[in-house]
């Protein structure tokens, strides 16, 4: 018989290791092994009490779950949109610049409201007549996970507001923190405060997150009604009087200098604050003229992160290799002496083309500079040619993509240039590309389908698991079973997240299949052409696309370089094998057409000349904010065209008349927004 005390030594150990990783994961959110590997090592547990009845049954009460499982998921009111990024002097001339052409202020300032950059976590809070109902995680942005008792643990967020003129519903955005005085007990348990605050607020017990000293910083509006604020900086100030902390840093700035004297300001005050900043937030201070600027898929058009100056450090080129993306884009990176450039160790850094190589003489061997601005790869800055070994050789960038095929520079219609970028045309009989497609269609922006990252994505390819989309809903879960790193908590996850991913809204649906020059927005303005899969589906018959394509020519933001690229891709027979099977497996929402019963509700309408009153882009904006649809060209399917007062194109008048199409002045236009 086996040594009863090595065996309960070696159980002991295992247990103490088990318990040591629910520290990780419950106390710390910051599990250092994979939800597989917990499994296998519970399973060696529960396999040694089974063999040895005089062990116990210790592992039953050491219970374990997934982040992706501990909350309820919550819609929030109005969607926690990502901001646009800014990095130098020029990037804020253009963001005022896009407001005033919006809003046409060409000789008005537009007066902004600054604050701090907190390198936190973003939660929302909603009261309900002064009530503290719910708090959200940001989570996708549309979805968030309900942690209001984890929030209730930090003390300065007013759990009731007893004031009279507070409004009936209030959705308030905040970013939680820990200061760095709080972290300094914390930093063998966490990699920084962010870390640290992330993992508190996704504590399954509440009891355990009020052990942990956060802080937060209100600083946004969700929605509110009645509508009792008609500036930001009215609203900071009437929720800092009601008991809300807000960041004292705040300040209203007009025009640029004023916007680089506050960023060099606070700049140089970082070091010196008790908290993380990355950068400020400039927002449109007028909440009016917030709502008329509107947002685009992913960010506001009336703010902006106007990020610190980027990290710098000296490292040295290992080897340069290629890499190739969805796109069939050929980018050389470099592999780099691992170099730590503002608390991130980085071992790569990207050399973006051919060009780009051949501009700064890059070679292998070369001691170079590179710096991270903001959260973008580490780019290469400069070269010290004093540190040029003497028999270093000029890099010669590869004429063919790892698939063994020839590259090429495409001609640009719009810049009327050869692009920089070299890219393989083989579409997924490249297998390279095949790769990255698939990555980017389980990527947050499209299918979102958690446990099923890039490096999954890599192991399932190697393993023929994977090879193209629709194989991701034929997954073999019983090979997968007998991988390493994959235990059946692992996999019933995975499971749940490729079931619940199937169900796709018809915008996220036609970004995901990685169509060239289809982003998010072109996304977007299609699924609104065409409403349904069935429709959309049509692009399949080589017959009707010519007509289709046709149509899609007077949608405003559909140019030719987009028409032709669809084009390229359905004439293409994988890819519509391909996108065919995965239709297949799918549940594919209609698009949601925004204010149906809106004063241009199902109406196209066009728009020529100026107007006085608001720049074209906004008027199409409230076009489309109140039903209508925005064509580019003028043809039978339009019902209304809308003359500006200055300088509309007489030709279009005329075609418009030829075709009986209803024309409207500027004057009638105000007056139906009006009516």
């Amino acid at each position: 018989m086996e040594n009863k005390q090595k065996i309960k030594s070696v159980y002991k150990k295992k247990l103490k290791e088990l318990k040591k990783h629910n520290e990780y994961y419950y106390d710390n959110d910051n599990p250092k092994i994979s939800d597989a590997q917990y499994d296998d090592l519970k399973k060696e547990i529960l396999n040694y009490e089974n063999k040895y009845d005089f062990l116990g049954k210790t592992s039953s009460k050491i219970v374990g779950t997934t982040p992706s499982n501990k909350f309820k998921k919550i819609r929030h009111l109005i969607p926690m949109l990502s901001l646009s990024n800014a990095f130098e002097e020029s990037d804020m001339r253009d963001f005022i610049k896009k407001l005033k052409n919006f809003l046409t202020f060409q000789n008005e300032t537009i007066e902004l409201c600054s604050e701090p950059k907190i390198d936190g976590i973003s939660a929302t809070l909603i009261y309900e007549k002064g009530k503290l109902v719910k708090g959200l995680s940001r989570g996708d942005g549309v979805t968030g996970e309900d942690i209001l008792e984890n929030l209730k643990t930090i003390k300065k967020i007013p759990r009731k507001i007893e004031s009279k003129n507070f409004p009936d519903l209030l959705e308030i955005r905040c970013e939680v923190y820990i200061s760095k005085k709080d972290f300094l007990p914390l930093k063998e348990k966490f990699a920084n405060p962010r870390n640290a605050a992330g993992g508190s607020l996704r504590q399954k017990n509440s009891n355990e997150t009020a052990k942990i000293p956060l802080k937060y910083f209100a600083y946004g509006l969700g929605k509110v009604e009645p509508k009792i604020f008609s500036k930001q900086s009215e609203f900071l100030q009437k929720i800092s009087d009601w008991g809300f902390v807000t960041n004292p840093e705040f300040k209203l700035v007009n025009g640029i200098e004023e916007i680089e004297n506050q960023h060099k300001k606070i700049d140089n005050l970082r070091s010196s604050l008790d908290y993380d900043i990355d950068g400020l937030v400039f927002k449109v201070n007028d909440l009016l003229l917030q709502k008329r600027l509107g947002n685009t898929s992913n960010s506001p058009r009336w703010a902006i992160a106007y990020k610190f100056s980027s990290e710098k450090a000296i490292t040295k080129i290992k080897d340069i290799i290629i890499q190739v993306g969805r796109t069939g884009a050929i980018t050389p990176v470099a592999k780099v002496d691992p170099v730590n450039v503002g608390g991130v160790i980085v071992s790569n850094a990207t050399l973006h083309n051919e060009e780009e190589i051949q501009r700064k003489d890059i070679r292998i061997g070369d001691t170079i500079q590179i710096q991270r601005a903001g959260d973008v790869i580490p780019q290469v800055v400069s070269v010290d040619l004093s540190k040029r070994r003497n028999d270093s050789k000029k890099f010669l960038f590869p004429s063919k993509c790892l698939c063994g095929s020839t590259t090429k520079k495409e001609f640009s219609k719009s810049t009327k240039k050869q692009d920089a970028v070299r890219r393989c045309v083989k579409g997924y009989n490249c297998n390279y590309i095949a790769k990255e497609k698939l990555k980017h269609l389980v990527s947050k922006e499209a299918f979102n389908i958690e446990g099923l990252g890039k490096k999954v994505v890599d192991q399932f390819w190697k393993l023929k698991l994977i090879q193209e989309p629709s194989d991701i809903f034929e997954l073999n879960y019983k090979k997968i079973e007998n991988l390493e790193g994959w235990g059946n908590l692992s996999i019933k996850n995975l499971k749940k997240a490729i079931s619940s991913s199937k169900n796709i809204s018809l915008e996220k649906f036609i970004f995901s299949i990685g169509i060239r020059h289809i982003g998010q927005e072109n996304a977007k303005i299609l699924a609104a052409f065409f409403l349904t899969i069935e429709e959309f589906s049509k692009l399949f018959d080589s017959k009707k696309r010519g007509k289709i394509l046709k149509n899609l020519a007077d949608l405003n933001g559909i140019g030719e370089t987009q028409i032709e690229a669809i084009e390229n891709f359905f004439s293409n027979e994988k890819n519509l094998r391909i996108t065919k099977n995965l239709v297949n497996k799918l549940s594919i929402r209609n698009f949601l057409i925004k204010n149906i019963g809106g004063k241009f509700s199902n109406k196209k309408i066009m728009f020529t000349g100026g107007f006085q009153n608001m720049s074209r882009s906004e008027a199409k904006s409230v076009a489309e904010n109140n039903g209508g649809k925005v064509l580019g060209s003028i043809s039978k399917k339009l019902d209304i065209l809308v003359v500006g007062d200055s300088k509309p194109t007489k030709k279009k008048i005329d075609k418009a008349r030829e075709l009986n199409i209803k024309i409207i002045s500027e004057k009638e236009w105000n007056k139906i927004l009006n009516s």
